[in-house]
């Protein structure tokens, strides 16, 4: 349990401004996350790195000389959002490109390819190298939808060397690729982990067993098995893994990373490090460069994890290159070869944008809009408990808070643009990119998204009408379903927004005022949600551990619902024709 923290929701920003206070050797604070605090005189293709927090020193603890250039650092257990990802790689490209490098999640997915459309869009070359590396999460015929775990240090690594001795862009991208298909993974847990302010852990292991195929989210384990020997554990480990080996294993060279999740200690994994070693050995391979420690963590989860990183020529000389961080150090970098970085942005990068004033009758909408999204703020809050552990039967816990950060954004977004005299439109996009930048992760994706959608059909010149506010609804309805690729009976937010959709159309069409038809459409949204308890997910995180979910509905539709019955209710206070 992190049991230092304020405000949970505040939890992420202040870790960052107190590593970069403590690590200054290494890193500076720039918009989204940390970049290195030195830099090379020659320009270097750039690596950024990423995902969320509490995997300490994944990910701000893997920036500095040889390794990555900058990580965006989202919320816990959270992908940053494209903006930040975004604002990280602007703050170290220096015209030779970048490489994006992270575990495969649908939230980083969603937000990395946004931020790399955009900066393509720009003009500058970036590609992207997931790590998959989990064999726990799929298996070997479906490995492209594996999940990365502590796997990702060695890809990064192996990036990190290839742009400090000049290699081009396509180069780089080739050699991580190449670590990312030489790299496996697997984990194991005697109990969850809990978030910050949380009251219990994300989930737990019974008395004398273990559970296997854990996720560095706080995900449950694939199995449970009785809690075995240190010995009989890297047996088990080394075993499944050996089975899954790219090359012959005779003469083949590895590098094992026995990897702590929080709170096994050094003396312990080192305990499982001497049966690994012999079992190696006995296999006739070569362990090259042992590393025991914490790599990727889980807050205090009790559980460690075995990485096997299969090593050819070319690589295992990149892999002995110096690399100088926080959290991964090896040989030494010239120092001679390093400049300062002094001009470190520290707030987001250029002037906001002017807020355009709205006529009258747009500006009352706008009142609308931000009664909207403060009901939506206060049913979140009042619920932020519960959408956690909801979220927590197969997934990682993070959708309250996550939503939480994203209603809290955009209700004060919306706020200040109202104060400046903003119409509807403006109030709502203004929302829209807080709640996306702010929130993170998928649903902070698709949130953004569904506000766009419904932004883009008001005006800022006159009140919105019925008809133009289901418009809006049915694009985001699609926007949502085209982008993130989920139909009806996913189990995602798309089995509470598509009813909510169709039953608001319906009614709008048969003449209903929006104060009557949307808590009509928020009862079928609610049905929806309710409906997925059913339903096994096949999309996101849970998928992975679809049948726990079974009898819970999913996170995502039912805070969705929860929204929808929220505004509805302010519509129907105000009771007007609006």
């Amino acid at each position: 349990m992190a049991w230092v923290c304020n405000d949970p929701t505040e939890f992420t920003d202040e870790m960052v401004d107190g590593f970069v206070e403590a690590s200054r050797r290494w890193v500076a604070r720039a918009p989204g996350g940390v970049i290195r605090s030195t830099r090379s005189a020659k320009p270097q293709v750039a690596v950024v790195i990423g995902g969320g927090s509490g995997h300490f020193p994944a990910f701000g603890g893997l920036v500095g000389p040889g390794l990555a250039h900058g990580a965006a650092m989202g919320n816990v257990f959270a992908s940053p959002s494209a903006q930040q990802v975004y604002d990280v790689v602007k703050a170290v490209e220096r015209g030779r490109g970048a490489v994006l490098s992270y575990g495969q999640y649908a939230g980083d997915v969603l937000n990395f390819d946004q931020a790399q459309e955009r900066l393509r869009a720009e003009g500058i070359d970036v590609q992207t190298v997931l790590v998959r590396d989990d064999i726990a999460s799929a298996p070997p015929t479906e490995a492209e939808r594996r999940r990365g775990i502590a796997g990702d240090l060695p890809v990064f690594k192996i990036a990190g060397a290839a742009a400090e001795r000049g290699y081009d862009l396509p180069r780089i991208v080739e050699l991580a690729q190449r670590a990312a298909d030489r790299v496996f993974t697997l984990g194991v847990a005697y109990s969850g982990c809990t978030l910050p302010g949380a009251s219990a852990p994300l989930f737990t292991v019974p008395a004398g067993r273990m559970a296997i195929g854990l996720g560095i989210h706080g995900e449950p384990g694939i199995e449970e098995v009785p809690l075995p020997t240190a010995d009989g554990l890297a047996e088990l480990l080394v075993g499944r893994l050996l089975a899954e080996a790219p090359v012959p294993t005779d003469g083949a060279r590895v590098v094992p990373f026995v990897n702590g999740l929080g709170a096994v200690k050094s003396e312990e994994l080192y305990v499982v490090y001497r049966r690994v070693a012999r079992l190696l050995a006995d296999a006739g391979i070569e362990a090259v460069s042992p590393e025991i420690g914490e790599f990727c963590t889980s807050f205090d989860m009790a559980g460690l994890s075995l990485t096997l990183f299969w090593l050819d020529d070319e690589l295992a000389e990149l892999w002995a290159d110096p690399v100088d961080t926080v959290g991964f150090r090896r040989g030494a970098v010239a120092a001679g070869d390093l400049e300062v970085v002094k001009d470190v942005v520290v707030a987001a990068v250029g002037e906001a944008e002017a807020i355009p004033a709205g006529a009258p009758a747009s500006q009352v909408t706008a009142v609308v809009v931000g009664d909207a999204l403060q009901a939506i703020r206060a049913v979140i809050d009042e619920n932020v408990e519960e959408l956690g552990r909801i979220d927590a039967v197969a997934g990682d816990g993070d959708h309250g808070i996550g939503m939480q950060r994203g209603a809290r954004a955009a209700a004060q977004a919306a706020e200040a643009a109202q104060e400046a005299g903003a119409g509807a439109r403006t109030v709502l996009l203004q929302a829209a990119e807080a709640w996306s930048a702010r929130a993170g992760g998928t649903s902070g994706v698709l949130w953004g998204l569904a506000l766009r959608s419904v932004a883009d059909q008001l005006s800022d010149e006159c009140a919105a009408t019925a008809e133009q506010v289901s418009a809006g609804v049915t694009g985001a309805a699609q926007a949502i379903q085209d982008f993130g690729k989920a139909k009806v009976g996913d189990a995602t937010m798309v089995d509470a927004l598509v009813p909510f959709a169709v039953t608001l159309a319906e009614r709008v069409r048969a003449g209903d005022r929006l104060a009557v038809a949307w808590p009509v459409a928020a009862v079928a949204a609610r049905e929806g949600a309710d409906a997925t308890a059913d339903l096994v997910p096949s999309m996101g995180r849970a998928r992975t551990h679809a049948e726990k979910s079974i009898g819970t509905p999913d996170a995502g539709a039912l805070s969705l619902a929860m929204t929808a019955q929220a505004v509805g209710r302010v519509l129907s206070e105000r009771n007007t024709d609006e």
